[in-house]
């Protein structure tokens, strides 16, 4: 055996101890999710369709409208910041998904929306 694997070895083994066992690590137990803050649980009581309802295309697309005017505001004060205005650009893009697929599924749904959020196409 050469000095360079004797030097290999040792750097294996000690790597090897390094490294916690199995029994040894701790698995940390899913935390349940925030509630809502008070501006978006107020949007979403507006927009639901029935009661307990965050997930109908009227609710997403109202947040995402209200998230769409917080990253105007900011890129306003800052021009440069070009990752803010990236994400500006997919959230009004999955908006408009939104909207699309609003306006195939119930057309009185997507005039309702558009005129409550003011928006236009």
């Amino acid at each position: 055996m050469t000095a360079r694997t004797k030097q290999i070895k040792k750097k294996a083994v000690k790597a090897e101890a390094k490294k916690p066992k199995t029994s040894q690590i701790k698995i940390k137990k899913p935390e349940e999710a925030a509630p809502p803050s008070a501006e978006k649980q107020e949007i979403i009581t507006q927009f639901q369709v029935k009661a307990g309802d965050t997930g109908s295309p009227e609710v997403q697309i109202a947040l995402l409208t209200k998230r769409i005017e917080k990253l105007v505001s900011h890129l306003k004060g800052n021009p440069t910041d070009n990752h803010s205005r990236r994400g500006l650009l997919g959230i009004v893009s999955k908006r408009r998904r939104l909207l699309n697929y609003l306006e195939k599924r119930d057309q009185q749904r997507y005039v309702q929306v558009t005129e409550k959020l003011s928006l236009s196409k």
